[in-house]
């Protein structure tokens, strides 16, 4: 059997992605104790009118903190059955929460009449902290709308049983690293078409801006180098049971360098690895 449990902090898309696993064939269970855990996969274990191969659990800060703490040993004891388990963990930037909280008007689970919505949400970064330890796939949906999310849980998480699920991302360093970064790479040292007034308002996805980089042999040198380094240490994330990986590569704003670069790694990679994908957080 296949276990996929669901957590993160309240308000970062946990709902939504239990939907699209339950939705494309995954026995789903929400708000599950962790103590219950193992006892639950070996009753469906059991099941053969329907046979129940793939699981999805969510798992979140209304457990206790001391059943939080056990989830890695429960996970582990589940290994030994047999159980093939793997944790993706959903997060947000704390403004992020509050503002989808304040949009809502939903109350956070852990608030009471004591602390603030703020302290309510970190304190539950707290909770999970033994939960986001054991994370196979951290996944930041700041900047994702809802149907990214849906698609990304779509694609990287179902898909995943295919092999290594591959995800390349352009960024721009002055709005922060993503969080939830494998490996990043900077290519802000290459010629930055930003300072051509004509190609200033296109992307890395345009022909203008791909023809001014393809005219600079160190852009080409960059794309060979990093599929050299890709070439030879993604196959031992593989072989180390690694099934995700998130490269992310950065230029100052997010908009051209990046966005070309990592659109060459994704075509260069999607003819040799079955699941792979690119996203463009800044444009």
């Amino acid at each position: 059997m296949r276990l996929v449990v669901i957590s993160g902090r309240s308000g970062s898309g946990k709902t939504t992605a239990l939907h699209v696993l339950e939705d494309i064939g995954y026995y789903c269970v929400d708000n599950l104790p962790v103590t219950l855990l193992r006892a639950l996969m070996g009753e469906l274990a059991t099941r053969t009118e329907p046979k129940i191969e793939t699981v999805a659990i969510g798992i979140d800060a209304r457990n206790s903190v001391t059943q939080l703490e056990k989830l890695p040993n429960v996970l582990r004891e589940l290994s030994a059955d047999g159980v093939e388990s793997q944790v993706i963990y959903l997060d947000a930037g704390n403004e992020t929460l509050m503002k989808r909280f304040s949009e809502t008007r939903r109350r956070h689970p852990i608030s009471n009449d004591t602390n603030t919505l703020m302290e309510a949400i970190e304190r539950e970064r707290e909770m999970l902290n033994p939960v986001a330890g054991s994370a196979s796939l951290i996944i930041d949906t700041s900047n994702l709308t809802l149907h990214e999310l849906r698609d990304q849980i779509k694609v990287r998480v179902a898909r995943s049983q295919e092999g290594m699920a591959i995800l390349f991302q352009s960024f721009g360093f002055k709005n922060g690293i993503p969080s939830d970064s494998d490996l990043v790479f900077d290519v802000r040292c290459l010629p930055n078409p930003h300072w051509i007034t004509a190609l200033r308002n296109q992307t890395g996805l345009d022909a203008g801006v791909q023809e001014f980089l393809q005219g600079h042999p160190p852009v080409k040198e960059m794309v060979e180098d990093l599929i050299t380094y890709l070439e030879k240490w993604l196959p031992r994330f593989a072989a180390n049971n690694r099934s995700y990986m998130t490269i992310a590569v950065g230029c100052t704003g997010g908009q051209h360098r990046s966005v070309y670069i990592t659109e060459q790694l994704t075509e260069h990679f999607k003819a040799r690895i079955s699941n792979v994908q690119a996203r463009h957080r800044d444009l």
